[in-house]
């Protein structure tokens, strides 16, 4: 059974490959991901471009386990040697746009559940979301549909990572800073500089160390990347704004790291959002013991997925290397997806199958 499985996960990928599918476009990734569930007869539920199921024998009295990745790609680069949506294979390299980030995870995570969808006497349901908008953040994709998956215990969400085990995740806020000062004359002592009184929260900014600190990250980071202010070179500055990029680690809430900036800074702080939160799992969950046990290593990711959006236990793994996402030439092995359906289902097996 795993080996068609794999087979017609490899199919599939190259099929999703020929399909443009950019951030608020994939409705036609969407139209054959919810074909290929519904030839093989499993009732499928969509809201705008995610398309998503649960397994034959569902139990409302079980926990559910979500298996989540995303469906939509970057635009290619500029670099790209290769057509982006010819699904060619040479020296056991599947190429082109989406392979590796995330489309080996996503049919991957769909052969896990067409495995255990049959089966009964389960201990958990599963909830299969194949969702969009996820290079984007978009709030069309994981976020808009999750209010109708219902409860969820713990969640996997495939994105590459060499079939390690990320069992945490940075959170990610952007922050619009602006201090105020007054205009006036530069020849005369006039004016209430707002460079000046920014300097004083940048190098706040630079130096202030949080108190608690990440056992797998380490310390939370700031960074000004953006500042502005002055119109002509004999005019004080009434504004002065900047944009500091702030991630933050497992050890504090988005909301918990808002409130202690403001505290300390005099500038008013305006948060692009707060939805891209900061997740873990414990590492003693026996999904993550279950990994461990295959021989995966665990470890903190710098960069951001849908597992933002979680407010639940998840963990990111899949096959495909994040260093080839949004590559040019982007690539996946074939053995790699054949090693990812496998792993996936003997991690999940001996938690929800008992």
């Amino acid at each position: 059974m795993i080996e068609q499985l794999q087979k017609d996960s490899l199919e599939l990928l190259k099929q999703l490959i020929a399909i443009q599918s950019f951030s608020k476009e994939e409705d036609k990734t969407a139209d054959r991901i919810e074909q290929f569930l519904q030839e093989r007869n499993i009732p499928i539920k969509r809201k705008l471009n995610n398309v998503w199921a649960y397994n034959k024998h569902f139990d409302t009295s079980k926990p559910t386990v979500l298996l989540n990745s995303h469906h939509d790609t970057v635009k290619p680069n500029s670099g790209y040697t290769r057509d982006p949506y010819a699904p060619d294979i040479a020296e056991d390299k599947l190429y082109g746009l989406g392979s590796n980030d995330a489309g080996g995870c996503l049919v991957s995570l769909i052969a896990t559940f067409l495995y255990f969808y049959e089966q009964e006497g389960l201990n958990y349901n599963l909830c299969l979301a194949t969702t969009a908008e996820e290079e984007i953040s978009g709030n069309d994709g994981l976020e808009r549909v999750l209010p109708d998956l219902g409860e969820l215990e713990f969640a996997i969400v495939g994105e590459p990572t060499q079939m390690n085990l990320a069992i945490a995740e940075r959170g990610l806020l952007v922050l619009d800073c602006t201090a105020t000062g007054k205009a006036g004359h530069a020849a005369r002592e006039e004016g209430d500089n707002a460079i000046y009184k920014a300097l004083k929260d940048i190098e706040w900014f630079r130096s202030y160390k949080f108190s608690k600190v990440s056992e797998v990250f380490g310390p939370l980071k700031m960074t000004v990347t953006i500042i502005n202010a002055g119109s002509q070179h004999n005019v004080v500055p009434a504004t002065c704004t900047f944009t500091v990029d702030v991630r933050v680690t497992d050890a504090y809430t988005n909301e918990e790291v808002l409130k202690i900036i403001r505290s300390h800074v005099d500038c008013d702080v305006k948060p692009r959002s707060v939805r891209l939160k900061p997740s873990s799992i414990d590492k003693n969950h026996p999904l993550v013991q279950s990994g461990i046990a295959l021989g995966r290593t665990t470890y903190g990711s710098p960069t951001t997925s849908d597992q933002a959006l979680l407010s639940i236990p998840s963990l990111k793994v899949g096959p495909g290397d994040s260093a080839r996402s949004h590559m040019a030439d982007e690539y996946i092995y074939v053995n790699e997806i054949a090693e990812g359906i496998e792993l996936y289902i003997a991690m999940l097996k001996p938690v929800i199958a008992g």
